[in-house]
């Protein structure tokens, strides 16, 4: 069995050093007032103003090292992840998946609520965070969610749920496609599946499902650029990413919903900065893209699914999701104050008490 080592967070003070003084020296660039172009001036000020002289990463580092964390070799790879057991020997385990431009930060709210009912495991994903970069192509979803199996066996867990959201909302369904007979259900907060061209996909469309399309139509018209740069040309980008935390906050900013407060959103630009990874955390898109060319067409998956989305999110349709997806059990729109992309943090114990309402249902 490959090595499991025992890992703590220990950011070099120098290294706090140079980003203030890197901060000190921004050169913000101008805007048109009133012209919506993307991130305002206004906010990446703000957020930059914070990073420098107010916000503490020692005491973020602090809640992160509250919790026990490990790296291990998956496949070549370094994994970090925090693993937390039920004082319930016979809790079930749940592997809970972030995406980008977050991080584990994006659970940390949820450790203590759902640690009393499940063992949990939240992994860095490979070429984000705490895992490092990536060193060699081929780190795709479905890449990810073997690795997050052969994780799970090294830990001994041999019954468990996938909980993901953004990217972790389609890598735990692959997990669940993979290993079906470990996962015994699968909770998400988006289900990315769009329409496949066919006509009569939309010859009965309700009110609801229009809206939605009209959504997901405005999101990649106004706000979808991210996803083809990232896909096609993620080493132009990182450049500028890897060298000034200002350009890095104002980059992923575009994703944190303005109602986040800040020191979340800084909370994940650090860990981007302070690994070096976020040049590396875009590489998923550039796999994912060239993985979906080569796939063949793959069977719906089988695990039972619940979908647990927030207004003002992605807008989950479900007569495309039950193409992809046979067994959802569970479709709802989360309550207010629910609402947003990253509800883990933001509605801890609304999400966290449907993702114990959905496993306690299952077993």
């Amino acid at each position: 069995m490959t090595e499991i080592r025992p890992f703590r967070i220990a950011v070099p003070q120098a290294d706090l050093d140079d980003l203030r003084d890197r901060l000190a020296r921004t050169r913000f660039t101008d805007e048109i007032p009133g012209a919506e172009q993307g991130v305002a001036v206004s906010r990446v000020k703000r957020l930059v103003e914070r990073w420098r002289d107010g916000f503490d990463w020692r005491a973020q580092e602090a809640r992160f090292n509250a919790h026990p964390q490990f790296t291990t070799e998956i496949d070549g790879q370094n994994i970090h992840f925090i693993h937390v057991r039920s004082e319930n020997p016979d809790a079930l385990p749940l592997i809970l998946t972030h995406g980008w431009p977050g991080s584990i930060a994006e659970y940390l709210n949820a450790v203590e609520p759902l640690s009393r009912h499940f063992h949990l495991v939240i992994p860095s994903l490979p070429g984000f965070g705490f895992s490092g970069p990536t060193t060699e192509v081929g780190w795709n979803n479905q890449r990810i969610a073997r690795a997050w199996a052969e994780l799970m066996a090294r830990l001994g867990y041999e019954r468990y749920g996938a909980v993901g959201n953004d990217g972790g909302s389609m890598i735990s369904p692959e997990l669940g496609r993979i290993a079906p007979e470990h996962v015994v259900g699968v909770h998400v907060t988006q289900i990315f599946s769009f329409p496949s061209g066919d006509p009569a996909e939309f010859a009965d469309l309700s009110e609801e499902e229009q809206a939605g399309l009209a959504i997901l139509d405005w999101f990649w018209k106004e706000k979808g650029a991210f996803n083809v740069l990232h896909s096609q040309q993620p080493q132009t980008l990182a450049h500028a990413l890897a060298d000034s935390p200002s350009g890095l906050v104002g980059w992923l900013a575009q994703l944190f919903d303005e109602d986040l407060d800040d020191d979340f959103v800084l909370t994940n630009a650090s860990i981007h900065w302070f690994t070096g990874t976020a040049g590396s955390a875009l590489r998923l898109y550039w796999e994912n893209a060239r993985a979906a060319e080569l796939e063949q067409p793959k069977e719906p998956t089988t695990a039972p699914t619940a979908l647990a989305m927030a207004e003002g999110d992605f807008a989950s349709i479900r007569r495309f999701a039950e193409r992809d997806h046979r067994n959802i059990v569970s479709w709802k729109t989360l309550p207010a104050p629910a609402r947003g992309h990253y509800t883990a943090h933001s509605a801890t114990g609304i999400l966290t008490s449907d993702v114990r309402a959905f496993f306690d249902g299952l077993r």
